[in-house]
């Protein structure tokens, strides 16, 4: 497969604007992304469940699972800083992989888990391959497309990670119809689940076999090599003015993001959990079925949630290619700090589900935002090294989100008895903790627009 073509149209919508190879490495950057999403989510779905499994008696799942959650995220943002190196270094394609690979099977092995410390260290594992890919299957796009299709088939990649979430929910709502027949032991769905994130393994064969590095990228590396340009080195990154500035605001950015969803908006399941768990004892549902219930219930919060999702982040796109990306990202950061408000302070049970469409669709938007924006703020050499910079180093601080949420809520339910106190404790946290999106607006305002420039070069001197 070649990857040049004759010229096209640029006028054309950008999926018309693709040559079969085209088609091609955007399906394996967006299978790659969309499976590491999938893994993502099951681990979130299934993350009560396995802290009940998991801890001693007495053990707060909720507490132990925003740490489990804290160590997934450190292990994300540590295989960001080294695929994202990796990837400019040897190739896009070699090392996405890779990072495949690792998390489709280290979520495979948190199946075998026989207690909390076994299945952290497994979640930090699969942190790594996460990490790696969206900066990775983000350099593989943009460096591969054309320019006039890039922003569009960005922002369509980023968007199809909601498949990978929606198939999580139907994973999740199936085992728990497994668990209320009882087809399977009544709180083991979550290791079911588990061993279904290993299956994108196989993807890593077709990607070995077809793909290739991009031209653009093997045509630098030739010509920087005789002109002393280091590739994915951050030294280069943090050391030249041109790309500090973009690489620290940009994780500024993306922190703001990240916490919004995984310290916040992903402990969705928790406070529907609860909530459905509460209806459900009041009903008189029999002890044995409220496990699967309530399985079943969070999987449809996940599908509703991620089907928001989906029509966020190519809201976004529209809004990026027609009102720039400055303005599209503050339109979404609005949007997410009062839907999510919204939701964890109006929440009350099966009808309110439609209200996760909401806040997926505002949360996630941002999400589009990072894929579009962040390899136009970086060159060649360093595009996958600085998107990977500010998506996932900023992971760490994220990573605080969870931890925070946990500690937080542990002190607003001080004293409580009930089991409407313990909700109104978690609703409380989760509202305090959406002021994170307002630091976002903040790191905007000093970064550039990039609508209709031309992506970033390396300058020999």
């Amino acid at each position: 497969m070649s990857q040049t073509s004759t010229p096209i149209d640029p006028t054309l919508p950008w999926w018309k604007q693709l040559t079969s190879y085209h088609w091609f490495v955007f399906a394996m950057a967006s299978l790659a992304w969309l499976f590491d999403c999938l893994d993502q989510q099951l681990f979130l779905l299934a993350r009560q469940s396995a802290m009940k499994a998991l801890l001693p008696p007495g053990w707060d799942p909720n507490e132990y699972g925003g740490y489990a959650t804290s160590i997934f995220v450190a292990g994300w943002a540590t295989g960001g800083l080294i695929f994202g190196a990796v990837g400019d270094r040897i190739g896009r394609a070699k090392t996405l992989t890779l990072t495949v690979l690792i998390y489709s099977l280290c979520t495979g092995l948190s199946a075998f888990s026989q207690g909390w410390i076994d299945f952290a260290i497994y979640r930090f594992l699969t942190g790594l391959g996460v990490g790696g890919v969206f900066g990775l299957a983000v350099a593989l796009v943009a460096d591969t497309l054309p320019d006039t299709a890039r922003t569009g088939a960005l922002g369509t990649l980023q968007a199809l990670s909601a498949v990978g979430n929606v198939t999580a929910g139907l994973v999740s709502m199936y085992m728990g119809h497994l668990e209320s027949t009882q087809a399977i032991t009544p709180g083991s769905a979550w290791k079911y689940m588990f061993l279904v994130g290993a299956v994108p393994a196989f993807l890593c064969v077709f990607i070995q076999v077809r793909l290739k590095e991009p031209e653009k990228w093997v045509k630098a590396r030739e010509a920087g090599k005789v002109a002393g340009v280091k590739f994915g080195s951050y030294s280069s990154l943090l050391g030249d003015s041109r790309w500090r500035k973009n690489a620290l605001l940009g994780m500024v950015l993306c922190v703001s993001g990240v916490i919004g969803l995984w310290g916040i908006g992903f402990f969705a399941p928790e406070l529907v959990g609860g909530v459905i768990e509460k209806s459900l004892v009041e009903q008189g549902i029999p002890a044995a079925e409220i496990a699967g219930q309530k399985t079943k219930w969070i999987g449809i919060n996940s599908i509703v949630q991620n089907i928001g999702a989906f029509f966020g982040m190519l809201i976004f796109t529209q809004l990026a290619q027609g009102l720039g990306r400055k303005k599209a990202f503050t339109i979404a950061f609005l949007a997410a700090l009062v839907a999510t408000v919204a939701f964890f302070r109006l929440f009350d049970g099966k009808g309110d589900i439609w209200m996760s469409a909401i806040m997926g669709g505002c949360q996630l938007a941002l999400f589009a935002g990072f894929a579009i924006y962040l390899p136009e703020l970086f060159p060649t050499s360093l595009r996958s090294t600085g998107t990977s910079f500010c998506y996932n180093v900023g992971r760490f601080v994220a990573a605080s989100g969870p931890f925070t949420l946990g500690y937080l809520q542990k002190a607003l339910r001080e004293g409580a008895t009930t089991s409407e106190a313990k909700i109104a404790a978690f609703r409380d946290a989760c509202t305090y903790m959406s002021v994170i999106f307002l630091l976002g607006l903040v790191a905007l305002a000093f970064m550039p627009e990039t609508k209709g420039r031309p992506m970033p070069e390396d300058t020999v001197k």
